[in-house]
């Protein structure tokens, strides 16, 4: 499958993202998921009817974290240009914070948008429920089971490690 897709991939992705390098680390993933989602599944690879289609979705998804993880960082650095100069964190701390965001961003990201966006606005932006309920225009009971949600997936991943 890789040797006969690959290159279409790669150049599907590269379209999208008007970057090769991005586009040949997304198809990478995307290959390896395939693998890894066929044994977790006990199936051969080359039983997959659509192979295209099957990659293209995998792709998708994967581009889609991508974007979301640049999008994130963007939003970091542009909030740290805004702070004064002796209060600008170290290129090394700056790295790790980055590191940890992409962790977090990782955990969660088996979580609904909904349930997602109340956990941080919780736990970064320290918004009361009843703030994220107007925010999100929801009830404060549904924001108190968004944030179950999240709190039993950050229990989950823990109890993994």
């Amino acid at each position: 499958m890789y040797v006969l897709h690959n290159a279409w991939l790669i150049s599907w992705l590269h379209r999208k993202l008007g970057n090769r390098h991005d586009a040949a680390d997304i198809a990478q993933d995307t290959f390896t998921r395939v693998c890894a989602g066929a044994r977790a599944r006990a199936i051969e690879i080359t039983d997959i009817q659509e192979p295209r289609a099957y990659l293209t979705t995998v792709a998708r998804r994967l581009m889609f974290n991508h974007l979301e993880r640049q999008s994130l960082e963007q939003a970091y650095l542009a909030s740290l240009s805004l702070l004064p100069e002796e209060s600008v964190l170290s290129v090394e701390d700056r790295s790790i914070l980055l590191e940890t965001l992409a962790e977090l961003d990782s955990l969660l990201n088996d979580l609904p948008a909904k349930v997602r966006t109340a956990f941080l606005l919780s736990q970064l932006d320290g918004l009361p429920y009843e703030e994220i309920s107007l925010r999100m225009q929801v009830s404060v009971r549904t924001v108190t089971r968004y944030m179950a949600q999240g709190f039993r997936q950050c229990l989950r991943v823990m109890l993994e490690a």
